[in-house]
């Protein structure tokens, strides 16, 4: 029996149950058990892809071209592993669901409530969607961490939260176990209790006891004994089963931090997870995860070296925009020992305009790209602050600063080499002016136009290396020299295939395409061998560097796909070549080389027309699974 773990929240929103929730996935993996994870928001999309980065952060594209919450992410990087787009319950998708079902006449003529007949539909799901393999081992699952977004008491989670108080019953005792999170705020020292207790008594008047309570405090000091024995007392449990989860240097330091205050003995025994046969293999694996987690986090505190990277989006105010990026940063300083530096920009700020209405914006901005090591410019949609993104990489290509460009990026890089390299000053993209004389970047011909959730091209997709490009191609090193990688891809425009030999004459090359070869997904300028370098014995692996150290575009979204131990090759390529080292780069090309490992499951690297085609069914880690209505992939 499916072990399960429910994560609420209380008080407010957005204080890290995202981070407990995979937290404590990672801490059961280490055991050696199968951890799954189901992320529930209860708002009424039908997913996140038509909401802007800043209402909930990124949106996070998975392998079958699910656009989910950004905790999606937390759960992959962190438990390494492969969810679908039904790991992502919304209220839209259980609406969707009950009414489809009502109109098909499956409730025979009854009246279709909340109770039972949505409630019942929540479960369901969670119970179906538990089951699926999400991991290399290709088995069902022993435990699924449910996170319930929003706070305890919100109208729209209501559904939710009486839904989970009749599966604890549907699954028994020692199946079901929830974690409620709460604020602590510290008052001039003080941390009071009262949030915690009036939020737990809510819970508890809903029908839904916590077995453990996490105390979130916004500030470095943990919790107090005495803050503990209090909460203990008002709401109903033991001292044990209080934890508290304070700032910490890192992220990464969360699964340790609940360790050392004893969860995963309270959960073994809560759970019976002894009861639970774990091979030996398994077992083994699960010490492995541990002993690097634990080295990764050793060593994040023992680094002097920084490298500085300038992050030039549209949607900086809300960091969590480009959460995944970050995190492909974060995992590839962590593999070059290297403390990360992260300038933020608003692309909007290095265009003249600014300059003339708030000239220190502007200086700012400037000297925040000009003071780093690299320049990334991620992906995003429409025109605003486009131009400055390409000053910006202008600037990257002639000042021989590395470059990565990410979607967007991608697109302008080729749009900026059309202006200033072909001369053709008014090259731009279909997305910005529809009746452009020279459309470099194009609407591609199989998106609607009319329908905006789920059209664009989403999901998993293959990328072929050009012929030749072993020889050169630093993306292709990268990936160990694969001929065909896969990587995540969420976009509605690509590069116009009139001007490609135009681009290509001139120096700008495309080392990577579609299985067609008809659309352009990587970009990269090629050079000379200049330095070698061999991890094993002394200097003889090339190291291919033109006049520019590093300029790179990918179509694909490759932050998707990165694990802390495991970064995506791309950015670990970015991040290593902006130490200003060209051995610390060549030291990378040749351990990914020999290391290189797709976090992909075997079964999803298939060609794009079994991707795309293959509707009655889809292959999720192995298991095929139904289609709900309207699910067919874009």
């Amino acid at each position: 029996m499916t072990k399960y773990i429910v994560v609420s929240g209380g008080v407010v929103s957005g204080i890290g149950k995202g981070v407990i929730a995979s937290s404590t996935g990672l801490l059961l993996k280490t055991t050696g058990l199968k951890v799954t994870a189901i992320k529930i928001d209860p708002y009424m999309n039908i997913d996140a892809g038509t909401m802007a980065p800043t209402e909930h952060g990124e949106v996070y594209v998975l392998n079958d071209g699910g656009e989910v919450d950004l905790d999606l992410g937390n759960y992959e990087r962190y438990l390494n592993v492969t969810l679908s787009r039904d790991n992502n319950i919304t209220t839209g998708k259980i609406y969707r669901h009950v009414i489809n079902k009502e109109r098909e006449g499956e409730y025979l003529g009854k009246t279709v409530q909340i109770v039972p007949h949505i409630t019942n539909a929540i479960q369901d799901w969670i119970e179906r969607v538990s089951k699926i393999p999400v991991d290399e081992s290709g088995e069902e699952p022993d435990v699924c961490i449910v996170e319930l977004g929003g706070t305890v008491g919100d109208i729209e989670s209501a559904p939710f939260v009486e839904a989970m108080r009749q599966f604890q019953f549907r699954v028994g005792h020692e199946n079901f176990a929830l974690i409620h999170v709460s604020l602590v705020p510290d008052m001039h020292g003080e941390q009071k209790t009262k949030p915690t207790q009036t939020t737990v008594h809510s819970l508890r008047g809903l029908g839904l006891l916590p077995d453990l309570i996490a105390c979130r405090l916004l500030i470095a000091q943990p919790l107090q004994p005495a803050t503990k024995a209090k909460i203990s007392m008002f709401c109903h449990v033991t001292s044990e089963q209080v934890f508290g989860v304070h700032d910490v240097s890192s992220v990464y330091h969360v699964p340790l931090l609940l360790k050392s205050q004893g969860i995963l003995e309270y959960l073994r025994k809560r759970l019976q997870l002894d009861n639970i046969t774990i091979t030996k293999e398994m077992a083994d694996k699960g010490a492995s995860l541990g002993q690097r987690w634990r080295d990764l986090t050793s060593g994040q505190e023992r680094l002097f070296d920084t490298v500085t990277i300038a992050l030039v989006g549209k949607y900086t105010d809300l960091k969590d925009s480009y959460m995944s990026v970050t995190k492909s940063l974060e995992h590839s300083a962590f593999r070059i020992h290297r403390k990360l530096i992260v300038n933020w920009v608003e692309s909007s700020d290095l265009e003249p305009e600014t300059q003339e209405t708030n000239p220190a914006r502007y200086h700012d901005a400037w000297r925040a790209v000009v003071g780093a090591g690299g320049i990334l410019v991620p992906g995003g949609f429409g025109n605003r602050g486009t131009e400055g993104m390409m000053l910006a990489i202008k600037y990257a290509r002639e000042q021989k600063v590395p470059f990565l460009g990410i979607c967007l990026g991608f697109q302008l890089a080729v749009i900026e080499w059309a202006r200033h390299v072909l001369e053709i000053p008014d090259a731009t993209s279909a997305e910005f002016d529809a009746d452009a004389k020279h459309p470099l970047i194009i609407f591609m011909p199989e998106i609607s136009k009319t329908h905006m959730g789920g059209t664009m091209r989403l999901g998993l997709r293959p990328t072929v290396f050009e012929e030749g490009t072993e020889s050169w191609s630093r993306t292709r090193q990268l990936y160990g020299g694969a001929g065909k990688i896969w990587e995540r891809h969420r976009h509605r425009y690509e590069v116009n295939p009139k001007y490609v030999d135009q681009l290509t004459n001139s120096g700008l090359m495309f080392s990577g395409k579609d299985e067609k070869g008809e659309r352009m997904q990587v970009l990269e300028l090629p050079g000379k061998s200049s330095i070698t370098y061999d991890i094993r014995r002394t200097f003889s692996y090339t190291l291919y560097s033109p006049d520019h150290p590093y300029f790179m575009g990918l179509q694909a979204h490759p932050e998707f796909c990165t694990r802390p131990l495991n970064p995506s090759p791309p950015f670990l390529g970015f991040v290593a070549a902006s130490t200003g080292s060209p051995a610390t780069l060549a030291k990378e090309l040749e351990n990914q080389r020999l290391n290189f490992q797709p976090p992909h499951p075997a079964d999803s690297m298939v060609s794009e027309a079994i991707l795309r085609n293959d509707v009655s069914e889809v292959l999720v880690n192995g298991t095929a699974r139904d289609l709900m209505v309207s699910e067919t992939p874009a």
